[in-house]
């Protein structure tokens, strides 16, 4: 049994690199989204912009109208600033529940935002779940420096609770939730899947729902915030001490990992019974290193757990040519893969 429990149901500002670049050059692709995280506004949690009516969610929140289209909701008030979220109800709307996907943004835990081009991966993925009549969802959460770890788990999982306790309203089956992330967001998602109620994330708002999500799509997410190969990525590490309060990896060199880093690892969590999950790697990543999804996969089917692993080969971070030519498998038939696997695990209606 996993320690979820027996019944574990409980578009982009992105993290890229350009090969060769130096750090500082990296850095500055996040200066305009750790300002915007810094100085954003927020509204109180229930509302939905552009709303002219009014639904009563499950949990007596009060909601706008969800049709079909795209529906913007704050959601879980957390210290004080709530987060919004986008819901993208199918045509026709679901006469009854449906599967969700839910996306969690990368940018280094410091930028980025719910939007995506429709055209990228995670784009495609949107559309063909999307054309099955599923509902999309796809998260903002807190951000760095303003707000440091573990602020953005406790969003996510903090939006997933939120949909359970509203999926009457939002026509989602609350048994069958998926999730895709990339880069930060993918450790984020990782952890939506591994890391149960003792973890210790969240909490407040909806408590009584689970944040436990039933698959995975990891693309190329960190998963081992303590290891050493962590040295090979300068962006990283120049990223990590606003967001952790550290670099990565144990420091200083042969002392143990501090146990902020290790409760941030997806890896720390890996016991039998978890979701399925499907990781997509770079294999010429220097942002977040190969052997990170390596190793989740390595340790998720050495517990017992399905998994799988794509290597993208000439991939730089976020899939992006190393050298300017094409990727192997490309992002169609990478899109296509990923929207396969939330089928098979998350139902065929």
């Amino acid at each position: 049994m996993s320690r979820h429990g027996s019944e574990k149901v409980p578009r982009r500002v992105r993290w890229r690199v350009v090969v060769g670049a130096t750090v500082i050059a990296s850095l500055v692709l996040f200066v305009p989204p750790v300002l915007a995280g810094a100085l954003g506004g927020a509204s109180p949690p229930g509302v939905v912009a552009g709303g002219s009516a009014s639904v009563t969610g499950d949990d007596g929140t009060s909601l706008g109208p969800v049709g079909p289209g795209t529906t913007t909701v704050t959601y879980c008030d957390q210290g004080g600033t709530a987060e919004t979220l986008d819901i993208e109800e199918p045509t026709p709307v679901p006469s009854g529940p449906v599967p969700a996907v839910v996306y969690v943004h990368g940018g280094g835990w410091t930028g980025g935002n719910s939007s995506f081009a429709p055209d990228s991966l995670v784009g495609q993925v949107a559309s063909a779940v999307e054309a099955k009549g599923w509902v999309v969802v796809s998260i903002n959460y807190r951000l760095a420096p303003r707000f440091a770890w573990p602020a953005q788990i406790d969003d996510a999982t903090c939006a997933i609770r939120f949909l359970r306790a509203n999926a009457t309203s939002l026509h989602i089956d609350p048994r069958h939730i998926g999730a895709v992330g990339d880069s930060a967001g993918g450790q984020i998602v990782a952890l939506l899947g591994l890391a149960g109620p003792e973890a210790g994330f969240g909490g407040g708002q909806d408590s009584d729902q689970s944040s436990s999500v039933q698959a995975v799509v990891d693309l190329d997410g960190p998963a081992d915030l303590t290891s050493s190969d962590w040295a090979g990525s300068p962006v990283v590490q120049a990223l990590a001490p606003a967001v952790f309060g550290t670099i990565l990896g144990p420091e200083p060199v042969g002392s143990p990992p501090s146990a902020l880093l290790k409760a941030a690892s997806p890896v720390s969590y890996i016991g039998f019974g978890e979701p399925p999950f499907l990781i997509m790697q770079g294999d010429e990543d220097t942002v977040v290193p190969p052997d990170q999804s390596v190793e989740l996969v390595d340790r998720l089917r050495a517990a017992g757990n399905p998994a799988e692993l794509v290597m993208v080969h000439g991939a730089q971070h976020e899939f992006v040519s190393a050298t300017g030519g094409s990727v192997t498998p490309d992002i169609g038939q990478l899109a296509s893969a990923a929207a396969a696997f939330l089928v098979e695990h998350l139902g065929t209606r």
